[in-house]
């Protein structure tokens, strides 16, 4: 079969429990659909198929034959409007994008300190969009991420973290290779018709607070009280439904930009509440809250995630979407499976939607790329 004539994208899902019949569907659809040779293929690969993963991988560049090949292990995966979690399962996606160059990231330790290379010389010129796929356990993908917003300050980064198991057990593709550790990516073309969507799975309860008093991630004062005080009196004061939701998982939200007089869902940074120092009054958060920041607590909510997600995607126009979306989302989240797969799916008019549960997504807000928490992170993409 030829390209002539083929489509810009295409993506398909297998659920079939034997590896070597799952990839054989999803890539067969893809050729069917794009053609061989196509710029850009996606895999994603749930943990029942990882001691396969290396045959995958060979199996679809033979089938295939993409310029280039990246791809990321997973404990659930997106296809079309289909959500696949916890069973074995393929998603593939491929695209005529453009020339598109492939990036190995891995970390180099010295006496001097840390050190991550291998990102092109070509991500520093004209604005630009990175999709990375990061393993986390070995990968400093946060401070990664953040770092990008200086060095690369017209990249920007979307993609996630692989979530199919411990240390040890997630697996990323770069071309013909499989990687056990650091991080893989592909550097889309500049001036590619491409945008990201980050949509929040928390909502905002109680007021913005000012932290006064902390140490790293160990929260001491908010607004010259004891942090744990300050959780004590909004629980105090919840009504039922938001006490329930506060039982069910706590998290806190850092501002990202504190020159606004008032902040809402979307202004904030998702990060859990991981314990409390009692003896202290503090609360210990998964990241750091220099004195001066803007705080305000979180509760997942599935309606008011349900209803960012709409409001981000009501002006979307694409023709196609690679997704990465929390692994607390999904049937966790939302009570039953498929919502964002659904929601996307129906945004990009039924095209080629592919993507996998993350333990950490990344995307762009308000101008700068950062680690997110409970999102769905959607890059978007125009024939």
């Amino acid at each position: 079969m030829t390209a002539t004539g083929a489509a810009t994208f295409g993506a398909a899902v297998s659920e079939h429990p034997d590896a070597a019949q799952a990839v054989a569907e999803v890539a067969g659809a893809a050729l069917d659909r794009v053609g061989p040779g196509a710029d850009l293929v996606v895999l994603f690969v749930t943990r029942p198929h990882v001691a396969e993963l290396d045959d995958i991988v060979e199996a679809v560049r033979a089938i295939l034959e993409p310029a280039t090949l990246v791809g990321s292990t997973t404990v659930g995966v997106i296809g079309g409007p289909t959500e696949v979690e916890d069973v074995p399962a393929i998603s593939l996606w491929a695209g005529r994008v453009g020339p598109v160059e492939a990036v190995r990231l891995e970390v180099v330790r010295s006496p001097e300190g840390t050190a991550v290379v291998g990102m092109p010389d070509a991500a520093a010129v004209g604005r630009r969009t990175l999709l990375l796929l990061t393993e986390p356990h070995s990968f400093p993908t946060e401070a990664f991420v953040r770092a990008t917003n200086d060095q690369y300050p017209e990249l920007s980064v979307v993609g996630g973290m692989a979530s199919a198991g411990g240390p040890g057990v997630d697996r990323l593709v770069v071309q013909a290779e499989v990687l056990a550790e650091g991080a893989v990516g592909v550097l889309l073309p500049e001036g590619m018709d491409d945008t990201t969507v980050v949509s929040q799975g928390c909502r905002p309860v109680g007021e913005p607070l000012i932290v006064t008093a902390s140490d790293s991630n160990l929260v001491r004062e908010l607004a010259s009280r004891p942090a744990l005080e300050r959780l004590r009196s909004l629980i105090d004061d919840a009504d039922d439904e938001e006490r329930a939701l506060l039982s069910r998982g706590l998290h806190v939200g850092l501002v990202i930009d504190e020159r606004p007089a008032e902040f809402d869902r979307g202004d904030f940074l998702i990060r859990g509440v991981l314990g409390a120092d009692h003896g202290q009054g503090a609360i210990r958060i998964g990241d750091v809250a220099p004195v001066g920041t803007t705080l305000q607590f979180h509760v997942r909510d599935a309606a008011s995630a349900s209803t960012d997600l709409q409001e981000k995607l009501a002006p979307v126009d694409a023709d196609a979407a690679l997704v990465f979306t929390c692994n607390g989302r999904g049937t966790a989240l939302f009570g039953s499976p498929d919502h964002d797969a659904e929601m996307v799916h129906a945004a990009v008019r039924g095209g080629a939607v592919a993507g996998m549960f993350c333990a950490g997504e990344v995307g762009p807000v308000q101008g700068r790329n950062h680690v997110h928490g409970f999102t769905a992170s959607v890059l978007l993409f125009y024939g």
